[in-house]
């Protein structure tokens, strides 16, 4: 037998093999990162409507289902960094290991890509329709699937970059922002289709029409809130200040300022006040002082070591001129390695890399309506803004104004304050309820029910006590009534195409060899 050395040829193509496939990776994550942009604080919204096509060709393109799969992987990857770049501060490298294991729900989304949309064995299309329609559905499925608290909750969700948006904050309101989130992958699969495959020209372009033709009609004839009248909101936000004490005394020359505008509510922000009401009965007496000052209930938020021992919680206090009123309410949705760290004896070695949290918080069991002198309000804590359920499941209590008390103290001059404070749009629009997003350093903003901005924006690392005449609204939003059905069609589509898929490979005839 006679063996045959490998030629020069053949020794430098493996080499460039790999060099091109380390390139079509780096690619792959630069094309997944590019919708980013769309989010504040760039807010390049429009971008969002054709962010995706760079990402969608390459993985058309794919010479293989896995590296089509690969490449939808190594794109989530490329938008969770991009998305949370602000989080490398806290979690150092420990930000790219989550990167890639969230990034790995892309990967059936790659392969689907080259799947309807592709060329080649396996990638053929007979009809357009599939991936005009499959296509938004699987995005939505990785939204779905991430949007659970334990991987991280649905903050950088791709409808979200749309908030200042009013037509998309009208298709808000009747299917939260999973429709919208439909809506724009839809727009990416046509533009797709226009620039790479010829014969599915016409009908991409029926496809445009008929999402401008829907959107334009949500706009001009979906139901809108009705008005019931006006609150008076004052929001303290005190700026970075070093110390829990020196943070109180801050909070409360700003309140006293307060006096003789006769708002209806006082909001503070998240961790606003660092100690337990119950064992300090001085500082709960200064805080009822306050609110008799200014002539409105404060809502607070204590992040401090309860008294009877149990552990840490961020609770959201009312206090009126006699004290505490009322229920509190626990925070229930925690920030992983932020407030707790996930399975903590296999991860632990997180809080030695980075700022991850010492010791866990303790978690809310329910949601609670809280009674503000007639004004019926629903607490939201920091990042829980991001979860369209919790609003919906207050607004659907009914609760008249929502109050999301947050923080952001650590991420200054970052994309963060701006990203959350414009989730606060979203869930008014969703809700008909407005919106009040209280921080401690910024950015402080105020929506009424169509998510309209109500007042000035208080910028991050400004000290200042504001006034919002809020426009209240009555009547129940399709979206409160209906709830997620948008992203539930969706997973019945995709489970319908996966199914008529199997009952096809199964009925295939089999070749038999002559």
């Amino acid at each position: 037998m006679t063996v045959t050395a490998p030629g020069p040829r053949a020794e430098s193509a493996a080499p460039a093999a790999r060099r091109a496939g380390w390139a079509r990776g780096a690619g792959a994550a630069a094309a997944g990162a590019l919708p980013a942009l769309a989010f504040p604080a760039p807010a390049l919204w429009w971008l969002a409507y054709v962010a995706l096509v760079p990402w969608m060709l390459l993985a058309r393109s794919a010479p293989t289902p896995r590296r089509a799969a690969l490449d939808g992987w190594l794109g989530g990857a490329g938008f969770m960094l991009a998305v949370h770049h602000w989080l490398a501060a806290s979690l150092t490298v420990f930000l790219v290991v989550l990167a890639l294991l969230l990034g790995a729900l892309w990967a059936p989304w790659g392969w689907l890509v080259r799947r309807l949309l592709g060329t080649g064995p396996g990638g053929a299309v007979p009809r357009p329709w599939p991936a005009l329609v499959l296509l938004p559905c699987g995005w939505l499925m990785v939204e779905l699937a991430r949007s659970w608290q334990y991987l991280g909750g649905p903050w950088g969700l791709l409808g979200a970059s749309q908030w200042q948006v009013p037509p998309a904050l009208r298709l808000v309101s009747l299917g939260g922002v999973w429709l919208v989130s439909a809506l724009v992958v839809l727009v990416n699969t046509a533009v797709t289709a226009l620039v790479a495959l010829p014969a599915l020209r016409r009908p991409a372009a029926a496809a445009l029409l008929a999402a401008a033709l829907a959107t334009g009609a949500a706009w001009l004839w979906a139901p809108r809130p009705h008005p019931a009248g006006w609150a008076r909101i004052a929001v303290v936000q005190p700026g970075v200040v070093v110390g829990r004490n020196a943070r109180l005394a801050r909070e409360e020359q700003l309140t006293r300022q307060l006096a003789g505008t006769r708002p209806s509510l006082v909001v503070w922000g998240e961790s606003s006040v660092g100690v337990d009401l119950a064992a300090r009965p001085d500082v709960a007496r200064r805080l009822a002082a306050l609110s008799r000052l200014v002539g409105a209930d404060l809502l607070v938020n204590v992040d401090a070591e309860r008294a009877d021992g149990t552990g840490i919680s961020k609770t959201s206090v009312l206090v009126g001129p006699r004290g505490v009123t009322g229920p509190a309410y626990d925070k229930m949705r925690l920030v992983p390695f932020g407030e707790y760290v996930p399975l903590r004896p296999l991860l632990g070695w997180a809080t030695s890399v980075g700022k991850a949290a010492g010791e866990d918080r303790r978690r809310g069991a329910r949601q609670v309506v809280m009674d503000a002198e007639g004004l019926r309000i629903g607490p939201l804590v920091c990042f829980e803004s991001a979860f369209p359920d919790m609003s919906r499941r207050l607004a659907g209590d009914g609760a008249q104004l929502l109050v999301a008390q947050s923080s952001t103290a650590s991420f200054q001059h970052t994309w963060a304050p701006a990203q959350h404070a414009s989730l606060a749009a979203l869930r008014a629009a969703e809700t008909w309820r407005p919106v009040v997003h209280a921080t401690l350093t910024g950015v402080s903003a105020v929506y009424d029910a169509a998510g309209r901005q109500a007042g000035h924006r208080v910028g991050t690392g400004t000290a200042e006590a504001v006034v919002y005449d809020v426009p209240l609204a009555a009547g129940r939003s399709p979206y409160v009534r209906f709830g997620d059905w948008v992203p539930h069609l969706a997973l019945l589509l995709v489970l319908s195409a996966a199914a008529y898929e199997v009952t096809c490979a199964v009925r295939r005839p089999v070749p038999v060899p002559r």
